[in-house]
């Protein structure tokens, strides 16, 4: 297997304006008309963060699971200061760096990586997952617990139900998906090299027991722990 290399990331922007500008440079760079890898095969990452924003500190955690089993293979977790301010849009500038620091220390490929938020799902087009697949290469999606300024139907309440969330001008930009029955749903969209029905198909397998992807729920974990021992 050819050995994927995670880049250290361009600097972080000075401005607003220059992040605005950053994402609009780079949005042309998704890639959205390859399906990705098929559910339940190879591995599948989680990325998640944590913040003490009193310290101005941030944890980032990526978590290896094998996509058939679920079974973890591999974590890794970085520590550093935020560095760049709270702006709605714009928040993958304030993870991006420690999320990948957190994917260069795993020891192994992260195959499939899946973002505690969005990707075409945002207002620019252009959330954490596209950043995330562009800067990296990998195939990313984005699974949200809200559904940001996007409007949609209720899905019906059985298992594997979804509507899909829409723009202003139309555009299908995410689906909310039920991923147990009878509760509210997640809302995922596609990032880099996946699409979106292959999105929900793997959100489906990353959530046979709870409401949020496996994925999810153990970087989320993993990232609180680093933060808590980093300032302790």
């Amino acid at each position: 297997m050819t050995t994927v290399r995670i880049p250290a990331g361009p600097p972080v922007p000075a401005t607003v304006e220059e992040a605005l500008a950053v994402q609009d440079a780079l949005r042309g760079e998704v890639i959205l008309d390859e399906p990705g890898p098929p559910p339940g095969t190879g591995r599948v990452t989680g990325v998640d963060v944590a913040y003490d924003d009193a310290r101005d500190v941030v944890a980032a955690a990526a978590v290896v699971l094998d996509a058939a089993t679920l079974e973890p293979l591999a974590e890794a977790t970085a520590v550093g200061e935020v560095a760049f301010p709270y702006v709605p849009g714009l928040l993958a500038f304030r993870e991006i760096p420690a999320v990948l620091a957190a994917l260069r220390a795993l020891p192994c490929d992260p195959g499939l990586v899946v973002c505690d938020g969005y990707g075409r799902a945002h207002p620019r087009r252009f959330g954490l997952a596209c950043h995330l697949g562009v800067l990296t290469g990998l195939p990313v999606l984005g699974v949200a617990k809200n559904p940001f300024t996007f409007t949609h139907e209720p899905p019906a309440a059985p298992r594997g139900s979804a509507s899909p969330l829409l723009a202003e001008d139309g555009e299908e930009v995410g689906r909310a998906l039920r991923t147990r029955a009878g509760v509210k749903p997640v809302f995922v969209s596609a990032g880099h090299r996946v699409g979106l029905d292959n999105a929900c198909a793997h959100t489906l397998a990353l959530t046979p027991r709870y409401r949020l992807p496996e994925t999810t729920r153990r970087a989320d974990r993993l990232c609180r722990e680093a933060l808590a021992a980093a300032t302790s």
